[in-house]
């Protein structure tokens, strides 16, 4: 099974919080893969809304996205993009 792992840094004035992080959990829903999302030592099932709201992830912070699975690399890229480019 493929596993791709890559970093986004949370953009300043924005955070996981509830509309975020539902648009998160549909997106990543998308993809065939896991999805595994690990902020400040935690870590979450990326397709679950309360495992994202629960990591906490604000302004600023780092946030790793592992995906496991055939489409692993577009999935882990295009949910970094997204967490890079939220507002």
């Amino acid at each position: 099974m493929t596993v791709h792992e890559t970093t986004a840094l949370v953009p300043e004035g924005v955070g996981l919080h509830a509309r975020p992080a539902a648009l998160f959990v549909q997106k990543a829903a998308g993809f065939a893969s896991a999805i595994r999302l690990t902020c400040g030592g935690r870590t979450a099932d990326g397709k679950s809304i309360l495992g994202v709201l629960q990591l906490g992830a604000s302004a600023g912070s780092q946030v790793t996205i592992q995906a496991e699975g055939g489409d692993a690399k577009e999935a882990a890229e295009q949910l970094a993009a997204f967490i890079r480019e939220i507002a």
